[in-house]
């Protein structure tokens, strides 16, 4: 099968992968309108492009926070890789390190932090982190993502409880006994541990490294005793103030993900952070929210050039990536794409994902009359009335 772009690697996930795996990848909440929004909103964009103007050499080089990486595509974070591939997040850290370009490592990753460094030794990488209600849970967490040359923090600020993903709910969705949420296993077991809980508490962590993980359950907090998993993992109750929090654990650059409004864009500068990800977290979260091209504008325009912002959903095209450089952000994040890369070949589809979009970015540069990222701007595109 010749894989010409991305849209070839989704059929071939939706084929291949088994049934409740595809599902989970591909769940939008309710009734996935924000989902298909945000592909359905890049078509609304239209380009002015220019003539005449020299591309013999087209450069698509960027920075993130002092970063290079070879065009402004890195990898979101997503949970659960060996769905997709065997070797889940080591295949896709290998990847990024080959492509040049970050990758976010999700705190939901069935690979250890530890496996993913020791896989992709050098490459870019930041740890996505959820606040547990267990604090001492995300501190060791953060603690071990710097020791081990991660070089971001991104914090998940759109998940206090999860989204209804209607077929995940259908499909009883868990992980295959055989996979393991690997970096909370340790991280609850050494906190519980260390604040001195009772014989009983430690039985709970052992049956929960034995059971299979009950996501969707787990993270609504309802009662999933049966899987011997804690309740009310995530905790609900952060605030802007635990931004505070998280830089006195931490040198990391705080990069903070899920902002959508200008109002919040505007706390995240006033609190402290490096960069915001304009996300709605792949549609999963809260439905008939704005697509993520619409909301960059708006972030954009509240942080005036103090912080960075990037954009995840929805992209598709090298196109995309072009529109969304325009409009404001300093790179993109793809989600589900990474996922179908693996899918097909893992660490080499993965690769032929990114080099597809790589190729169709700086197509689409010297067709809009644009010889470095440098030159992109607003001035490049319009809205589409229809």
């Amino acid at each position: 099968m010749a894989m010409v772009c991305l849209s070839d690697f989704e059929a071939y996930a939706k084929k291949y992968l088994p049934k409740i795996a595809w599902d989970y990848f591909a769940a939008g909440a309710d009734d996935c309108t924000t989902r298909d929004e945000n592909i359905l909103a890049y078509k609304r964009i239209r380009f002015r492009p220019r003539m005449l103007r020299d591309v013999s050499v087209v450069d698509i080089r960027t920075k993130i926070l002092g970063s290079e990486i070879s065009f402004p595509v890195g990898i979101a974070p997503t949970g659960f890789h060996q769905l997709a591939w065997p070797d889940g997040e080591k295949s896709t850290a290998r990847a990024a390190r080959a492509m040049s370009t970050c990758y976010v490592a999700s705190t939901y990753s069935t690979c250890t932090l530890e496996e993913i460094s020791r896989a992709a030794p050098g490459g870019l990488r930041w740890f996505q982190l959820y606040i547990h209600r267990n604090r001492a849970a995300s501190q060791q967490l953060v603690r071990r993502a710097e020791a081990l040359g991660f070089r971001g923090l991104v914090l998940t600020a759109d998940l206090p409880y999860t989204g209804k993903r209607r077929d995940d709910v259908r499909n009883g969705f868990r992980l295959p006994p055989h996979m393991k949420v690997k970096n909370l296993e340790g991280a609850f077991e050494v906190c519980k541990m260390r604040q001195g809980q009772t014989p009983r508490d430690l039985c709970i962590v052992a049956a929960q490294m034995s059971f299979p993980f009950a996501v969707s359950f787990w993270l609504q907090g309802d009662d999933c005793s049966e899987y011997g998993l804690p309740p009310n993992s995530l905790d609900p109750s952060v605030t802007w103030n635990d931004i505070y929090w998280l830089r006195s654990l931490t040198h990391l650059p705080i990069i903070i993900k899920g902002i959508l409004t200008r109002e919040d864009a505007e706390l995240a500068v006033r609190h402290g952070v490096q960069a915001i990800i304009v996300s709605n977290h792949g549609g999963r979260q809260l439905d008939e929210g704005p697509a993520t091209i619409d909301a960059l504008v708006e972030v954009v325009e509240a942080v005036r050039g103090r912080v960075e912002v990037y954009v995840d959903g929805g992209i598709r095209k090298g196109s995309d990536v072009l529109k969304a450089l325009a409009l404001g952000a300093k790179c993109v994040f793809i989600g589900r794409p990474a996922l179908w890369g693996l899918a097909y070949r893992g660490e080499e589809g993965l690769q032929d994902v990114l080099r597809i979009l790589q190729d169709e970015f700086r197509l689409s540069m010297a067709l809009a009359g644009c010889a470095s990222v440098s030159e992109i701007g607003p001035h490049m595109v319009q809205f589409s009335k229809l």
